[in-house]
């Protein structure tokens, strides 16, 4: 259980099942880890999936603030797979917050990264869900204001 492949999956599927602290002890294993034996796109990989707990255990804000360092680092650099991992996992927490207009531009931008790292239709599929499930949110959200 001490490559990281292992401890990342692992991470993934303690989260799904709720078992949250132990998701949480296992990301920060996962990412002293990386930083010491992995690169810096799989620390990138590794910070994503701990914000991800973070958001899980209702921590958005700090969720925001580490995928926005990952967006960032992963977008200065060109890594198109990691940023369009972080931009759709800080939409999702956008849109758990409410700020649809926040969620959708990261879910815009994950679609045209996945097209830019030559992603499978599928994944590309998911991307184009997400970003349609978003629109039309903000056209009922728009639909019920009055006009101006």
């Amino acid at each position: 259980m001490r490559s990281l492949s292992a401890l990342n999956e692992k991470v993934v599927l303690l989260r799904l099942t709720g078992r949250l602290d132990e998701a949480w002890d296992m990301a920060n294993t996962a990412l002293r880890q990386s930083r010491f034996t992995g690169s810096r796109e799989e620390l990138a990989f590794s910070r994503i999936r701990r914000a991800q707990v973070q958001q899980y255990r209702g921590k958005l804000d700090e969720a925001v603030t580490e995928l926005t360092h990952c967006v960032l680092e992963s977008e200065t650099h060109e890594w198109a797979s990691v940023a369009s991992f972080a931009r759709e996992s800080r939409g999702k927490v956008y849109f758990e917050q409410g700020d649809l207009d926040a969620a959708l531009a990261d879910f815009r931008a994950s679609v045209t990264l996945r097209e830019q790292a030559g992603a499978t239709p599928a994944l590309l599929e998911s991307a184009l869900v997400a970003v349609a499930v978003v629109e039309s949110f903000i056209a009922e959200r728009r639909q019920g204001r009055p006009q101006q």
